[in-house]
């Protein structure tokens, strides 16, 4: 597959798995509204939906920070770079 067209789809991809992360939350929405979230199975099912939406919205963090549209995590490294060159 040709580099531009990969980089086509990167973006779709995002979308997906921001989608795919966001439909388990309306699940446990539907728990609360129908007031099944305080039996078993409503517990148990909560807790699977909340593991698919955290494992979708990892993978989305990992692809924007892939990108270089997250810069939290490279501040600290910079700041501790600066400070190692100052004490040396």
């Amino acid at each position: 597959m040709p580099e531009n067209s990969r980089r086509c789809f990167l973006p779709v991809i995002l979308l997906i798995s921001l989608l795919l992360a966001l439909l388990p939350l309306a699940g446990i929405v539907w728990f609360v509204v129908t007031g099944t979230l305080t039996s078993v199975d409503g517990l148990f099912g909560c807790l699977i939906l909340v593991s698919l939406s955290a494992i979708f919205l990892l993978d989305v963090f990992w692809q924007m920070r892939d990108r270089g549209w997250l810069h939290a995590g490279n501040k600290n490294k910079e700041s501790s770079k600066a400070a190692g060159s100052e004490e040396g």
